[in-house]
């Protein structure tokens, strides 16, 4: 089930951001001006996702209006990139305790308004405006601190939580219902052109400090532990850890992503 209809309708979600945001300004006045601009003064999602990474992204040399616009272009003729916002989300909620209301990464968490820059920046990539791409991707590093090329492929329903130092590569592809943690390296090895980043199954969960490396693949399910160093294909459901990775279990939970279990291993077939 699609993440954003576990925690409502896209409809229902909007409504409650905007419902929060009110709040918010009830007991914030002095937010108000702020949040009119990134939510309460648009009318549907999109709009708001437009005016949230126009206001954070914006500098002196390009106007905020020039990037809502930048945004709103990719939203229309893309509609994957405003459901797959609300499905983030949703992710966001049900799997970080620390998020507590829908607002609150919507508002301030990095990881998830870089990922939504990254997406608009991968649909200007994609339609060969390639400078437009890497200014987003320029600027999300810049102000977030996370670098993410704008052809690698991100599916939805992803976490990227505390996002600092999170680096993925040109040709990584990473799947749906995915977690990730900060200091996360998806990257290639030596400078080989072509196919050279890691594949990312469903459902994977990526500790704190991870570097993954080369045009390897970590099966769906699996979850790769803290500071690991994966350079081998990792199979499905199975989880690794050590530098470099080794398999310590081949039991994990169908998606560890979801559950955030960082422990190891999963099951009880530790391998020595």
């Amino acid at each position: 089930m699609e993440a954003a209809t576990r925690i409502g309708t896209e409809a229902a979600i909007w409504s409650d951001l905007r419902r929060e945001a009110a709040e918010i300004v009830r007991h914030e006045p002095f937010l108000a001006p702020h949040i009119e601009v990134v939510l309460l003064g648009h009318d549907a999602f999109e709009d708001a996702l437009a005016g949230l990474i126009a206001h954070k992204l914006y500098d002196d040399t390009l106007a905020e209006g020039a990037l809502r616009d930048l945004v709103r272009a990719a939203v229309a003729n893309d509609p994957t990139v405003a459901s797959a916002a609300l499905a983030d989300l949703a992710a966001v909620i049900e799997r970080d305790p620390a998020a507590g209301f829908l607002i609150n990464p919507f508002l301030y968490f990095k990881g998830y308004q870089g990922l939504q820059a990254h997406r608009v920046a991968h649909w200007l990539w994609n339609s060969g405006r390639r400078h437009a791409a890497l200014y987003l991707q320029s600027r999300v590093s810049q102000k977030f601190g996370m670098d993410i090329h704008p052809a690698a492929r991100i599916g939805r329903g992803i976490l990227i939580d505390h996002a600092t130092g999170i680096v993925i590569g040109e040709t990584a592809v990473v799947g749906n219902d995915v977690s990730m943690l900060q200091n996360v390296t998806l990257g290639g090895t030596g400078k080989q052109r072509g196919d050279r980043h890691p594949k990312i199954g469903d459902g994977v969960l990526i500790g704190a400090g991870a570097t993954v490396l080369g045009n390897i693949v970590v099966g769906e399910g699996s979850k790769v532990g803290a500071g690991s160093v994966v350079l081998k294909d990792v199979p499905p459901h199975s989880t690794v850890a050590g530098v470099p990775a080794r398999i310590v279990s081949r039991r994990c939970p169908s998606n560890p992503a979801l559950t955030m279990d960082h422990s190891l291993p999963c099951g009880s077939d530790e391998e020595g």
